[in-house]
């Protein structure tokens, strides 16, 4: 009976030791990969951001240069504004994620304005739209998304801020309306938001960043 118990008290110091060193392995593995899918996340979206702003315009660091807003009319969650400078001075800002309405899931985009309030550009970070209709949003599957650059509020005025099929400049899908409809909305939509708070932007402290913008 000693020696059932001893070999029972044996077997699951074993089998403790194994659970040990398997979730140390798991717990080691996990961190690494999370750090490398970081590094690759910031990569992706710093990628993105060097087609909207010219890497030789800038001179600061955009992942630390960051401030984090709330508003409704932008997206649910906050949206990561990060502030592009050369020697000192404003250049840019890209908000991301803002996010439009989607098909199935909201469309969840990057757009950069430039300090005079010009549009450095949209990029769109994730969506679920019809393949073949809405998914030309995507730079990947057509030139739509390019059309952006150099918009403002001035150019189109506010009132042509939309489809050609609703008196607006920009061109639609077709068979897929709603999904550039929505797009323009809400670029719109930050191109107020930056008029209006332009200067609290460039002036405001830098935020430690709670969510990653990279999805």
């Amino acid at each position: 009976m000693v020696k059932l118990n001893r070999n029972i008290f044996i077997s699951a110091a074993i089998l403790g030791i194994f659970g040990i060193l398997g979730a140390a392995l798991v717990a080691f593995t996990w961190n690494a990969t999370a750090e490398r899918i970081a590094l690759n996340q910031q990569q992706a979206f710093l990628r993105n951001v060097f087609k909207l702003i010219r890497r030789d315009q800038i001179d600061n660091d955009l992942l630390t240069d960051v401030i984090t807003i709330r508003s409704p009319a932008l997206s649910k969650s906050p949206v990561q504004v990060y502030r592009a400078r050369k020697q000192g001075k404003p250049v840019s800002v890209i908000f991301s994620p803002v996010e439009g309405p989607g098909y199935a899931s909201p469309i969840k985009m990057m757009v950069a304005v430039r300090a005079n309030g010009v549009l450095g550009g949209v990029r769109i970070l994730s969506h679920m739209e019809t393949p073949g209709l809405g998914d030309k949003i995507d730079e990947s599957r057509s030139d739509w998304i390019l059309g952006f650059e150099g918009k403002s509020l001035q150019n189109p005025p506010p009132g042509k801020w939309k489809v050609k099929k609703d008196g607006g400049v920009f061109d639609q899908f077709t068979g897929a309306t709603i999904t550039p409809r929505n797009i323009v909305a809400t670029v719109k939509k930050t191109l107020e938001y930056f008029e209006k708070e332009k200067e609290n932007l460039f002036k405001k402290p830098t935020e430690p960043v709670t969510e990653a913008p990279f999805h």
